[in-house]
């Protein structure tokens, strides 16, 4: 199956390793992956602030770029949701019908990671090996727009070594949000405290997501509290293994966390 990585703006500047696990895990699994050069922002922010138009040629060069492959495929349930969403919405308003018509063509074949696993390849043990205490935080937008439900969760429950444990109030927001933090930094910042607390009370090592978006949130507001606590995209997980470990002593830095 020829797999286009769609690997969005947080992964390819600040969390290059999620890329990087996604595609030794897709290969893994007897995947071609490419990476196309052309793609770009799938437009969230500008969308998410009311700037409708100017997410029209990021919606065309997404429907352009990725045109052809069997499946694309995101590490990101919050870009994934933007384009499943709200890509047909934005190309409809735009009163271009060949638009309209590329981005249907190329919409249905998009998935977020655990959702491609699970649903298209039919795999829940994907090889891995992660010997440590594991809390998973289902991100608002992968909870409630692709409705993963428990795609990751059995997914993890299948890696090797692992002790999954279960995140008290795992389905509140984190308080990330995206400009959400920005506009209302004093209400994000407590939300984040109440996630964090929740996950530190579990004992895990990891607190894991889809999303590196709120990770990095995450792992600022742990970094601040001095907690011993690690943030980790579930690809980097699931790409692990006895022979290839995840160093957790950089895990928090790599997250964006002060020092």
């Amino acid at each position: 199956m020829r797999v286009g990585l769609f690997l969005t703006c947080v992964n390819d500047l600040l969390y290059p390793r999620t890329g990087q696990a996604t595609v030794t895990l897709l290969e893994r699994l007897g995947c071609t992956v490419d990476f196309p050069l052309d793609q770009t922002c799938c437009g969230q922010m500008h969308w998410n602030t009311g700037y409708g138009r100017r997410v029209e040629p990021m919606v065309r060069s997404f429907a352009e770029t990725f045109a052809g492959y069997d499946a694309v495929v995101t590490p990101s349930g919050s870009c994934g949701a933007m384009i499943r969403d709200n890509h047909p919405k934005a190309a409809q308003r735009s009163g271009d019908a060949q638009l309209a018509e590329a981005v249907g063509a190329v919409v249905p074949r998009v998935y977020e990671l655990t959702e491609f696993l699970v649903d298209v390849l039919g795999v829940t043990d994907v090889g891995a090996y992660f010997p440590h205490r594991v809390a998973y935080h289902p991100t608002c937008h992968s909870l409630r727009l692709l409705r993963l439900g428990d795609r990751p969760t059995t997914l993890l429950a299948e890696v090797r070594g692992i002790d999954l444990v279960e995140l008290p109030g795992a389905d509140e927001c984190c308080g990330f949000g995206g400009t959400f933090a920005v506009k209302n930094p004093d209400v994000s910042a407590a939300m984040g405290a109440d996630k964090i607390r929740n996950a530190e009370s579990t004992e895990a090592d990891v607190l894991c997501a889809a999303d590196n978006s709120c990770l990095m949130h995450l792992g600022g507001m742990a970094g601040r509290r001095g907690s011993p606590l690690r943030t980790l995209h579930i690809a980097e997980i699931l790409a692990a293994t006895e022979a290839d470990p995840v160093d957790l002593a950089s895990a928090t830095a790599r997250k964006g966390a002060p020092r």
